[in-house]
C-alpha cells in the first residue's frame, strides 16, 4: 500500500507498507525522483568547469559541477548537455558516459549518470530564477586537492571528479 504524503516540482514522498524479503512487513517513506544528470566539463586535458552555487538547504555557496533533473523520458545525455550550456555557457561537443549512482538508496531512488564533457565551445548560459552561481575554471589536480582538503563537499562532484581523473589515469597516466 502506497500512501501519498507531499508531491512537488522535484519530489514526492510517500509512506509504504511493504513485505520485506524476509517476510517482515515494514512502513518505509519513500521519496520518488525523476534521476539526474550531471557532467564534468573539460576545458582542455587539465582544465575542468565547475560552478560555485548557493545551495539554501545548507546555507552557503558549494563547489558543483553541472546537473539536472530529467524530464519525464528524457535521455541523460540530452540533459546533460542541456544543464551544461544552461549553468555555464559551454555547448559540449563530445559527450561521455563515465557511471550511475543511486545517491541515497535507504529512502530514495534518485539515480544519477555522470558524463565527462569535451570540446566545449561558446554557449548561451540560461539560468534559472533559483540558480545563484558562478563558473570556476580550474585545474582538475586543483579539484582533487579541493576534495582531499574538505572544499569540495557534494557527492555528484566529487564521485563525477574523481571518476573522471581515474579515467585519465588509466587511459593517459594523467596525475
Amino acid at each position: 500500500m502506497k500512501k501519498p504524503i507531499y508531491k512537488g516540482k522535484i519530489i514526492d514522498l510517500s509512506v509504504e507498507t511493504v513485505t520485506l524479503p524476509n517476510g517482515a512487513t515494514a512502513d518505509l517513506e519513500v521519496i520518488t525522483h525523476p534521476g539526474a544528470a550531471a557532467v564534468v566539463p573539460m576545458k582542455d586535458d587539465r582544465t575542468v568547469v565547475m560552478v560555485r552555487q548557493y545551495r539554501h538547504a545548507v546555507g552557503s555557496f558549494i563547489y558543483e559541477i553541472p546537473a539536472g533533473k530529467l524530464h519525464p523520458g528524457e535521455d541523460p545525455g540530452d540533459c546533460a548537455a542541456r544543464e551544461v550550456e544552461e549553468e555555464t555557457g559551454y555547448k559540449v561537443g563530445r559527450l561521455e558516459p563515465i557511471l550511475s549512482f543511486l545517491t541515497t538508496p535507504g529512502f530514495t531512488n534518485e539515480i544519477i549518470h555522470i558524463f565527462v564533457g569535451m570540446e566545449l565551445s561558446p554557449g548561451t548560459q540560461n539560468l534559472g530564477v533559483d540558480e545563484v552561481l558562478e563558473i570556476v575554471e580550474m585545474p582538475l589536480a586543483q579539484a582533487m586537492a579541493r576534495i582531499e582538503d574538505g572544499t569540495i563537499q557534494d557527492a555528484k562532484t566529487i564521485i563525477g571528479l574523481q571518476a573522471v581523473c581515474l579515467k585519465m589515469k588509466n587511459e593517459t597516466g594523467f596525475s
